[in-house]
């Protein structure tokens, strides 16, 4: 662990330890805030060259932010007239998934990227799984309808709570999803030296702010509840969102799913692998994707 990493984790340490005795509420809120702030900030970063030749479009959250995005038209000879929109993960943004851009506009589509709340060139300071559920079903209403979605990571789980509120979307890609929030909160709670009682009120101040219980924050349990036809990778030795945490759902073999897994890409190779972009236009294009 590098100095820096080790005096910012000492310093929220003795801060959460401090506002415990005189403020636990504000303990809490100040843990939440870290929590959902991407580590990385919003670095400069290069442009790709087929984000310059796209048509820059924006939307207003519910809660006030403005997201900033970029479509892609396919030529009219070769329109399918299909629309997807890709969603990427925490601390990431839509920049990192330029290869998926070509090949879908060659098969007709017409591509739809934004960065989340809090991360590129979008505004707000912090994400979590509900805000950016609201800020696709914002997406969905005002440039959908969408034939497909792909999302990696915290994208993923949150186009999974949103699906249910897009009964028409027809393809769903799952790339390395979140799968729920209770292993990311105690790694988050032992990391940073929260009490037992700071944490037990972290989780009463998530089911607080989202009038949900922390169960609903489950990718396989949102996944049950749907039928849409879901093309879901996963790689054996990702550290972010454990594969051991999806084989018993896997072994279930849901019926409107497919599981694509590979073994040594990690979390985020996974998305930037030629044959997994290969697979997932396919998907997009039909129903042939392998099943592994």
């Amino acid at each position: 662990m590098k100095i820096a990493k080790r005096i910012a984790l000492q310093y929220y340490k003795i801060k959460f330890s401090l506002l415990e005795l005189f403020a636990p509420e504000k303990a809490v809120e100040a843990a939440f805030k870290l929590f959902c702030t991407p580590y990385s900030g919003k670095p400069k970063r290069t442009v790709p060259l087929i984000f310059e030749k796209a048509s820059s479009i924006q939307i207003q959250t519910a809660g006030n932010i403005l997201l900033r995005g970029w479509n892609w038209l396919p030529e009219e000879k070769i329109s399918n007239g299909k629309k997807i929109l890709i969603l990427h993960g925490f601390d990431s943004c839509a920049y990192k998934f330029e290869k998926y851009i070509r090949p879908l506009k060659k098969e007709g589509f017409s591509i739809y990227a934004f960065d989340a709340p809090g991360h590129g060139i979008s505004d707000g300071k912090t994400i979590n799984s509900l805000q950016y559920k609201n800020a696709i079903l914002r997406i969905e209403e005002t440039f959908g309808p969408f034939y497909g979605i792909m999302a990696h990571s915290i994208g993923g789980l949150a186009v999974s709570l949103a699906t249910e509120k897009i009964p028409h979307l027809n393809k769903l890609v799952l790339i390395a999803p979140a799968i729920e929030i209770t292993r990311p909160i105690e790694g988050f709670a032992s990391m940073v030296g929260l009490s037992k009682k700071l944490k037990d009120l972290f989780y009463e101040h998530i089911i607080k702010i989202g009038k949900y219980p922390i169960s609903y924050y489950d990718s396989r349990i949102a996944m049950k509840n749907v039928t849409i036809d879901t093309l879901w990778l996963h790689d054996k030795e990702d550290k972010i969102c454990p594969f051991d945490d999806i084989e018993l759902f896997m072994n279930s073999k849901p019926k409107h799913i497919r599981f694509y897994i590979t073994n040594g890409l990690g979390h985020s190779n996974i998305y930037r692998e030629a044959s997994t972009i290969k697979e997932i236009v396919q998907f997009f294009i039909n129903n042939n994707a392998s099943e592994i």
